[in-house]
């Protein structure tokens, strides 16, 4: 086959591809429940197709959950195992999803229901899973993988951790499997995404205007070095180790990468936790733009905080078109409950703004 001809197939056979990836349909987290997992010793949510915030005091779940709803939505791919992933993003005690268990007396069995939809006239699937206190390692009872799979098969699923790791990236994932450090698997799976340009040319106009955001804060571009497994930002001719960056910048580097890689295109679901962490006040605002143009182009976004600025700019630059929904996790005389609202002020029970009032009356002096 000449040259001409087999360049011809490719570009068939591409758009063959890119077709039947269009075709996949896009998952959309809308539902979970929970009954005791950590936490949660009973509890229920809907979700926007858009961004859904939560809030939270430290030891309210925040975390908890989106790793449960990435762990789904990694479940996917027919490769992962929806159990496993679990165990391997929460990494409870010698690898036993019984240790997820709430700790309290009576709660011997867990049961947990994650609903997802496609398009409108689409069915709602949902993914169980039931695990007790003798449950070994992560052989729990998981319903509807099979149709879950067949449902969003080839769907992308993002989770960037509270702490920066592309300047560890050096053999990591080496040295998890050999057991000399311990990371849990969304350290290595967003390692994975920022190495693999997935972006085949795909929606390059929606991604540069993100992309030029994104390079006035941190003054270059990244580049991955695959000899030496190594990240740097480049700053025009020279460029600099990860490691020599400061954090606010690492992290905004690496949204840079995921969106430059095509890991946050059409179709995608984004968890990102306390996003504000190690951050420059100043680049909240951008951080909002971000999420909300992100929001716009159809990925659906969970991010955990606990900052006030960063919760109001998403209230200050929201459209009327956005779907935002702000969920509230507190606790009320020993029990985890759940509150959530179209917008911030509207939540009763809202830690954030309490504080930031709190402080107001200190300034003023009002009791």
């Amino acid at each position: 086959m000449g040259r001409d001809k087999l360049g011809k197939l490719i570009c068939i056979l591409y758009n063959q591809w890119e077709t039947l990836k269009q075709e996949v349909l896009a998952l959309k987290i809308s539902q979970v429940k929970v009954e005791n997992y950590t936490v949660f010793q009973s509890a229920q949510s809907s979700f926007s197709d858009g961004i859904n915030v939560l809030i939270g005091e430290n030891g309210t779940g925040k975390t908890h959950l989106m790793k449960l709803l990435y762990s789904a939505s990694q479940a996917a791919d027919s490769r992962v195992s929806f159990s496993n992933k679990l165990v391997k993003t929460m990494l409870p005690d010698d690898y036993n999803i019984s240790r997820l268990l709430t700790r309290r007396p009576g709660s011997s069995h867990a049961n947990i229901q994650i609903a997802a939809r496609c398009e409108e006239d689409c069915n709602i699937k949902k993914l169980k899973i039931a695990f007790h206190s003798k449950t070994k390692k992560w052989d729990a009872e998981v319903i509807g993988e099979n149709s879950w799979e067949n449902a969003f098969q080839g769907e992308s699923s993002i989770f960037i951790p509270t702490k920066e790791i592309l300047s560890n990236s050096f053999n990591l994932n080496a040295a998890v499997e050999k057991g000399n450090v311990l990371f849990d698997d969304t350290y290595l799976d967003i390692l994975n995404s920022a190495k693999v340009d997935a972006s085949l040319g795909r929606n390059e106009k929606s991604r540069s205007k993100m992309l030029r955001a994104i390079e006035a804060i941190i003054d270059g571009k990244v580049i991955y070095d695959a000899k030496k497994d190594t990240f740097y930002l480049k700053k025009g001719n020279s460029k600099q180790e990860f490691n020599l960056v400061s954090e606010g910048i690492r992290k905004m580097a690496l949204i840079w990468q995921l969106v430059k890689n095509g890991m946050l295109d059409k179709g995608s679901v984004l968890f990102w936790d306390e996003p504000e962490s190690n951050m420059n006040p100043s680049y909240i605002p951008v951080i909002v733009d971000l999420l909300l143009a992100l929001s716009r182009n159809d990925v659906q976004i969970f991010v955990a905080t606990h900052d006030y600025f960063f919760s109001k700019y998403i209230d200050a630059r929201r459209e009327p078109s956005d779907r935002i929904i702000y969920h509230s996790l507190y606790q009320n005389n020993g029990e985890l409950c759940w509150e959530s609202e179209s917008e911030f002020s509207l939540l009763e029970n809202n830690g954030i703004l309490e504080t930031a009032r709190r402080l107001y009356r200190e300034e003023v002096g009002v009791k």
